[in-house]
């Protein structure tokens, strides 16, 4: 089955053709790790995820790079402002290293938690930076840059196709443009390849290069580390949509510009996780993480469930009244799963009509550009399909699973230790519903929940959990 995938270079879904045949390279913008990640950040992680699950279900070789940016990313995408990493050493009064240590152990510990597979190769730009420096050499080589005020420029006017991905109009963008924040660049969409020490005099993180000591621009990084591990030529680029109009503009620019060749068939992007109050960014100040979600009592598998509802190509509304309607669906699948086990002690391949059409159905649906809200309607379907046997059942929902990503195989009923005061109130109000005494019944079940237990009927009796 064709594998659909909508390329924003062309603004359209495309079947996807692989350069290797069975093989999939794919590189994604990491986090540059000042700070936290905050929930939105991690949109894009889990949307990546599920990219790289849909082709493994696919039985695709995948080779997935992301790298970590601990270097020399400025707040704006536009060489201006603040470095990031300066920032977070200043903020905490710890070297750039120290932080960029913590919150790169800090944002895997995250992925960890919302069952995000660790990807193939996650190059830091630290560790990278003879490659960068090689990479600028040969956009030298070409023509394509200059040297003004100590910085190396990436001279956009020589590269026709620049903006090509944003369908930007450099017409119109250098007749508004404020080219007061930089007057060394020739044309405002100009950037950075290598700073030198004119740029920052207190930089912590400086290298020696052939046009003096300093560091590199953050775009050169992505460029010259995918090249590095996937080759001049790779399948996939994915990222934030936010990357678009600078980052990945500029990737294109100074990759194509080096090798003279297309460098990237397929770039795919997400949209953000928004609020009343707009885009969520670290830029606002405070900013929601996943660890302030779990003190509010939601799972992280939670907010994977909660992502997996809207397409990755959507805005995703974010409210506590829709992260409590994906709670209560995440425990009532939990709760779905831990019946079928049991009722079946395995999971097996059905014989029943609707089994085949379930899983075409299911391969359909990611392969349509990931299409995880029709994946997951399928797999609420099957869950509630009379005509299944549990065994089918359990073996549907943990296939579709290798691609949603719930870790639903580790599912277990949890063993609660009922103080016998406790199971003793509950056998009184069984007798009182037996004998249909409603009034007693309802003082025990309030009896119950005043001590900390909240008692559900069932078909065998009755079922106690902690309130």
């Amino acid at each position: 089955m064709d594998i659909q995938l909508f390329n924003t270079l062309t603004r359209k879904k495309e079947v996807f053709a692989p350069i290797k045949k069975g093989e999939v390279g794919l590189y994604c913008c990491g986090p540059t790790v000042y700070n936290y990640a905050h929930i939105g950040n991690l949109r894009a992680y889990l949307f990546e995820d599920v990219l790289v699950r849909m082709f493994k279900y696919n039985q695709f070789k995948i080779t997935h790079v992301m790298n970590i940016t601990d270097v020399g990313h400025l707040t704006s995408d536009a060489d201006e402002g603040e470095d990031k990493m300066l920032k977070g050493a200043k903020r905490e009064g710890k070297t750039v290293y120290e932080i960029a240590d913590h919150y790169t152990k800090a944002f895997f510990n995250d992925t960890e938690q919302l069952n995000i597979l660790h990807p193939n190769v996650t190059p830091k730009a630290t560790e990278h930076i003879k490659q960068m420096i090689v990479l600028v050499k040969r956009l030298e080589e070409n023509g394509l840059t200059y040297v003004a005020g100590g910085n190396v420029y990436f001279d956009t006017s020589k590269f026709p196709k620049y903006g090509e991905l944003a369908r930007l109009k450099l017409d119109e963008l250098k007749e508004g443009a404020r080219v007061d924040k930089d007057p060394n660049k020739k044309n405002p969409t100009d950037f950075v390849l290598w700073f030198t020490k004119s740029k920052f005099t207190d930089q912590e993180m400086k290298w020696d290069s052939p046009w003096g000591t300093g560091y590199p621009g953050w775009h050169i990084e992505c460029s010259a580390m995918s090249m590095e591990y996937l080759g001049e030529q790779f399948d996939i680029h994915c990222g934030g949509i936010d990357h678009i109009p600078v980052h990945h503009t500029n990737e294109i620019a100074q990759s194509e510009g080096a090798t003279g060749k297309k460098w990237v068939n397929i770039w795919m992007h997400n949209e953000f996780l928004v609020d009343e109050k707009g885009k969520m960014a670290k830029s606002a100040g405070a900013f929601l993480t996943l660890s302030v979600l779990k003190e509010k009592g939601y799972d992280p598998l939670v907010y994977r469930y909660f992502t997996l509802g809207t397409s990755y190509r959507k805005p995703l509304m974010l409210s506590y009244d829709a992260l409590d309607g994906a709670k209560n669906a995440f425990e009532n699948l939990k709760k779905k799963i831990i019946e079928l086990q049991k009722e079946s002690s395995e999971a097996k391949k059905g014989s029943e009509k609707k089994f085949e059409q379930y899983s075409k159905d299911f391969l359909a649906a990611i392969n349509d550009d990931l299409n995880t809200p029709k994946a997951l309607a399928l797999l609420w379907d099957v869950l509630k399909d009379n005509e299944l046997k549990s065994e089918t059942k359990y073996y549907l929902v943990l296939d579709f699973d290798r691609v949603l990503g719930f870790g639903l195989d580790k599912v277990k009923e949890e063993k609660i230790d009922i103080p016998d005061e406790i199971k003793a109130i509950a056998e009184k109000r069984s007798e009182a519903r037996k004998k249909k005494d409603w009034g007693a019944s309802d003082q025990l079940r309030d009896e119950l929940r005043k001590k900390g237990w909240v008692i559900e009927d069932t078909k065998e009796g009755y079922e106690l959990k902690k309130g």
